[in-house]
């Protein structure tokens, strides 16, 4: 319900309007900075926005996280501080942004949805907002906890290239890890059909199979409408001619674009998968009625000759000669068992039964 009573507050609003549109109201402000070369680093959790004005004329380079975009007057501060534009700053506080990439004069700015599975196994997602400048990037969530704890671990021990680059490396770090945890992500997928295939095919299957087929459907459509503008945005900056991303790190940001296609082709086919669970479905269900019809079928058949005899012998005539026979009782049981015998001989032998 908040969700939607932001959404309205925000209809109407002047551009540059900062109004946070998510539903997470009682998150707590979170900042944490990293400030490192080649010899060293610090890191702070700042108690206040102002305390990150500092960074941005250092020699090193600084990644500055921010957490709780309920904040706005603290993002609206460190944005005047940055000189970043009040659409880009409108933009970091609503949520609903699909992922893109802004190229401004002296920064980039870039959305996308950061996702993973919480312990309910419900999957999670979340905007992240980045603006790379030329010796520092910004980063906004939405609330505390997400997928960069390799990247801070890598800047506090130096492991790898990182502490040895620039910023734009560390915007593709961070790109990295969201990437990586799309992995994640189709993996549980693959592990999901896999179930209700399994499932399905076993025949043991309830009421809530259609139910639940539905919301993986969903789930699907919800991780794809993360996923594949992201590809726009990574073959932008592939293709981008700005100063702050040199040429060396665009082979990196190059093998994330591949990634990502292999996680967009994983979610084109587990998308078709799907679809086909529901008729896979929809045939089993098929397929029982039709052994229950058959069932129904050939007791009738059988049944059919029997109550047509016991019809004509049940009529209250006189004049039928088998009733004043000695052994008419036992002869018509033996024709009836007979009949009953004989058609079920036949239905075998066809492979009815």
């Amino acid at each position: 319900m908040a969700k939607n009573t932001n959404y309205k507050k925000k209809t109407g609003q002047a551009p540059g309007t900062l109004i946070y549109t998510g539903e997470k109201e009682s998150q707590d402000l979170f900042i944490e900075a990293f400030d490192y070369n080649k010899e060293q680093y610090t890191e702070n959790h700042l108690s206040d926005v102002e305390d990150g004005f500092k960074f941005k004329s250092t020699n090193s380079t600084t990644w500055i996280n921010l957490n709780g975009l309920r904040h706005v007057k603290e993002i609206e501060k460190l944005g005047i501080h940055y000189k970043l534009h009040p659409l880009v700053l409108e933009d970091i506080v609503n949520i609903s942004q699909r992922p893109k990439i802004d190229e401004y004069s002296d920064y980039l700015f870039v959305v996308l949805k950061m996702l993973y599975y919480d312990k309910e196994d419900n999957i999670v997602s979340e905007q992240v907002s980045f603006v790379l400048g030329k010796n520092y990037v910004l980063s906004f969530q939405e609330s505390e906890g997400d997928v960069f704890d390799t990247v801070r671990n890598r800047i506090r021990n130096a492991k790898g290239r990182i502490r040895n680059m620039e910023s734009d490396y560390l915007l593709y770090v961070l790109i990295d890890a969201v990437v990586d945890y799309y992995f994640n992500i189709i993996e549980v997928l693959g592990d999901k059909i896999e179930d209700f295939e399994t499932e399905i095919f076993s025949g043991n299957t309830n009421e809530d199979v259609s139910k639940n087929i539905q919301e993986l459907k969903r789930e699907i459509l919800r991780i794809r409408r993360a996923i594949f503008p992201l590809r726009e945005v990574l073959n932008r900056i592939e293709k981008n001619e700005s100063e702050l991303i040199q040429p060396k790190t665009i082979t990196y940001f190059r093998d994330v674009y591949d990634h990502l296609i292999q996680v967009s082709e994983n979610m084109d086919i587990y998308r078709e998968m799907t679809w086909s669970l529901m008729d896979m479905y929809m045939t089993t269900i098929s397929n029982k009625m039709n052994e229950v019809m058959k069932v129904l079928t050939i007791m009738a058949s059988i049944f059919i000759p029997l109550t047509f005899i016991a019809g004509i012998y049940g009529m209250n005539f006189d004049n039928i000669p088998e009733l004043h026979y000695k052994y008419s009782y036992f002869i018509l049981w033996g024709v009836m068992l007979v009949l009953f015998v004989g058609m079920l001989i036949y239905f075998k032998r066809k492979k009815w039964l």
